[in-house]
């Protein structure tokens, strides 16, 4: 229960604002083809699968051929086995997730700022209002109800972090911190212990918590 809390708070104090920082820097390109670009590759990720990002974790932070690895290695350090490490666990799985799902859970926030008045803009220019001070002060108060509904719909995501993910990343190395309810309840009531009757009480505790969250 200690590391689904932690790692879903930690999802969510990240996770959540970078969307929103994305697509308010995003709406202010003005170069039509950059734009399409830079929308491309950050939606690009949310279409590969959990089995897929999970592989490229494995094969980007190798202890052996990983090109993170590779770098600390040029810059004088020892190579670090991160995936073996526990207290990289909660890093991995989180950021990882982010370049993932950043660009396309920016997609509701643009469409917000598309109905932003171009006349409060106009009208901040002429009051000598800097891009960023537009940004602040107009965009942002623009989408503060949108912001809302969605912080109010990611509530569960605090307890509620799935298992596919963590089962994929997961090793008896770093079980310490990589050991959360779902995957709890996915190996008594699934795997080889198959007690139905206490993986489905501690569902139901899971459940009561998001149904409280939210």
């Amino acid at each position: 229960f200690r590391n689904t809390l932690l790692i879903g708070v930690y999802n969510q104090l990240f996770s959540f604002p970078v969307p929103i920082i994305f697509a308010v820097f995003f709406n202010e390109l003005k170069h039509i083809k950059f734009k399409k670009t830079v929308q491309t590759i950050t939606y690009a990720p949310h279409f590969l699968s959990v089995v897929v990002i999970c592989s490229l974790c494995l094969i980007l932070f190798s202890p052996r051929t990983g090109i993170v690895n590779t770098a600390i290695e040029k810059l004088g350090n020892e190579r670090i086995f991160f995936m073996a490490e526990p207290k990289y666990f909660k890093h991995i799985y989180v950021w990882s997730g982010i370049w993932q799902n950043c660009g396309w859970n920016s997609i509701i926030y643009m469409a917000a700022l598309s109905s932003v008045s171009q006349e409060l803009h106009e009208a901040a220019m002429i009051d000598g209002a800097s891009r960023l001070k537009r940004m602040w002060y107009v965009d942002i108060p623009a989408i503060t109800p949108t912001i809302a509904i969605m912080l109010i719909l990611r509530a569960t995501s605090i307890i509620g972090v799935g298992a596919e993910k963590v089962l994929l990343m997961q090793s008896p190395l770093n079980t310490s911190t990589s050991e959360v309810v779902s995957t709890f309840i996915f190996k008594k009531a699934i795997g080889s212990v198959r007690s139905y009757s206490y993986g489905g009480a501690v569902g139901l505790f899971q459940t009561a918590i998001n149904l409280g969250l939210l």
